[in-house]
């Protein structure tokens, strides 16, 4: 059976412009809007905000699947590590967490010096593999679109940069447009530009010509519910966060 086409959303920033918090919202647009469809969300951040910001509660991450097969090819134990590598696509439906109106995985910790590339690079294939079968993946990355295409996956249908009204988180951004024009193929790309305090500000912010998808003012709502350890799915609709969330994820043709 011919599978379906999987979009594939990116989210990309430099740390502490509220970029977790963004793609967490987006998982909440997509299964309000197609409520019938499959929606997988990837933390691919070893702090792993994104469960925190979904409300889920993580147990196992991909990490430690990859870490298992690696400690046994260490002791000698290669047939057994064949054998986990066989079995890895079935480990990591049980890392997957099933939430109500989505699926959640998460990748841990970064990959360190000497790992197992052959390890890495057979597992990044099985989470490829099982992303297709979802309709909507949502990627929680770290700063910078090398991870993505390391870790997870070599192919996204839209990366969506996210900054705040600064020098540097403009910066940054523009060096992952560069970054990912290499490494990364993609077909649509926009800005969202985060926790705006002075709108007057905005026309200063320009990333080579990509479209701005949101201005996404500060959000006292949001603030407050992330003090108090809430979800993202306790945040009015009548927020900043999640109507500018809207506005984007529209103008990219994501939601219609």
């Amino acid at each position: 059976m011919k599978k379906h086409d999987t979009k594939i959303i990116a989210v990309s920033g430099k740390g502490g412009v509220g970029k977790t918090s963004l793609a967490a919202v987006m998982v909440r647009h997509l299964i309000l809007a197609y409520p019938n469809k499959r929606i997988l969300a990837i933390d691919a951040d070893p702090a792993i905000g994104l469960s925190t910001a979904l409300g889920v509660d993580v147990k196992m991450t991909l990490d430690d699947i990859r870490k298992k097969i690696v400690k046994r090819a260490d002791a000698g134990e290669h047939h057994e590590a064949i054998e986990i590598l066989n079995e890895a696509r079935f480990k990591i439906f049980d890392t997957m967490v099933e939430q109500n109106g989505f699926a959640f995985l998460a990748i841990g910790r970064p990959e360190a010096a000497g790992c197992y590339c052959t390890v890495n690079s057979y597992l990044k294939d099985v989470i490829s593999t099982i992303a297709s079968d979802f309709d909507y993946v949502v990627i929680d990355g770290e700063a910078g679109i090398e991870q993505i295409n390391r870790r997870v996956m070599e192919k996204v249908t839209h990366l969506i940069l996210i900054t705040d009204q600064s020098r540097k988180g403009v910066q940054v951004i523009k060096t992952i447009k560069d970054v990912a024009e290499e490494l990364v193929m993609y077909e649509k790309i926009g800005v969202i530009v985060n926790r705006v305090t002075n709108p007057e500000l905005n026309k200063y912010i320009e990333v080579s010509g990509e479209e701005i998808l949101a201005y996404i003012n500060t959000d006292e709502h949001h603030a407050e519910n992330d003090i108090q350890g809430m979800s993202i799915f306790e945040l009015p609709e009548d927020s900043e966060v999640f109507d500018g969330v809207g506005k984007a994820l529209r103008r990219i043709k994501i939601l219609r």
